[in-house]
């Protein structure tokens, strides 16, 4: 692989992880919630569900999502119910943000990290993502250390990505004034996350 194709895959993988939607929501919340280690945790375990599309898609997930509208929709909608699922939470604060700080409880690593992988993993926008723009770096590294730099590539710059939303989020003094709005917080995410759920649905 060239420096150049190298250049054109970490501009989309980049540009993939800036897109704001429900992955941002979500490392957002955990920061506010449990802390840096919380929303480092959602941001990596992100990231390797980014791996896992970039993996898969090496091993043909691309041509089998083209093939089989059935699997890409089933996929979709999986998605759309977990974000809606997520958003009637945040929106009831029944594990949002406003309710884990009222009654003091902390966020473990773990519901952080699992809530990340699965909201990478569910999200259909990364699928399609990773079949329309990503699969064309397919064909071009057909060495082991190629194949490898096309999935490393996406997952790192992914973990990045959010793992400066998370320092800028939970620096001390935006942390304090945030979470003054905790609840807000949980309103607005909620909004944001069946807005998603609905529009997955509608675009299915």
């Amino acid at each position: 692989m060239t420096v150049s194709i190298w250049l054109s895959l970490f501009a989309i993988s980049l540009l993939g992880a800036m897109s704001p939607g429900p992955s941002l929501v979500m490392v957002s919340k955990h920061t506010l919630a449990g802390g840096r280690a919380n929303g480092l945790a959602t941001a990596w375990a992100h990231a390797a569900g980014i791996g896992v599309y970039a993996f898969v898609t090496l091993i043909g997930l691309a041509v089998l999502l083209e093939q089989s509208p059935l699997l890409f929709q089933t996929i979709s909608y999986a998605g759309a119910l977990y974000l809606a699922y997520l958003g009637v939470n945040a929106l009831r604060s029944k594990g949002g943000v406003a309710a884990r700080l009222e009654a003091g409880n902390k966020v473990s690593i773990w519901a952080s990290a699992r809530e990340g992988l699965m909201i990478s993993l569910l999200n259909p926008k990364i699928a399609l993502f990773f079949i329309a723009l990503f699969s064309q770096f397919v064909a071009v590294g057909t060495e082991l250390s190629s194949r490898a730099v096309i999935v490393v590539t996406p997952l790192v710059v992914d973990g990045l990505w959010y793992s400066l939303i998370t320092m800028l989020l939970s620096s001390a003094i935006v942390l304090e004034k945030i979470r003054t709005k905790a609840q807000w917080i949980d309103r607005i995410s909620g909004v944001v996350l069946i807005a998603l759920a609905a529009r997955v649905i509608y675009m299915v």
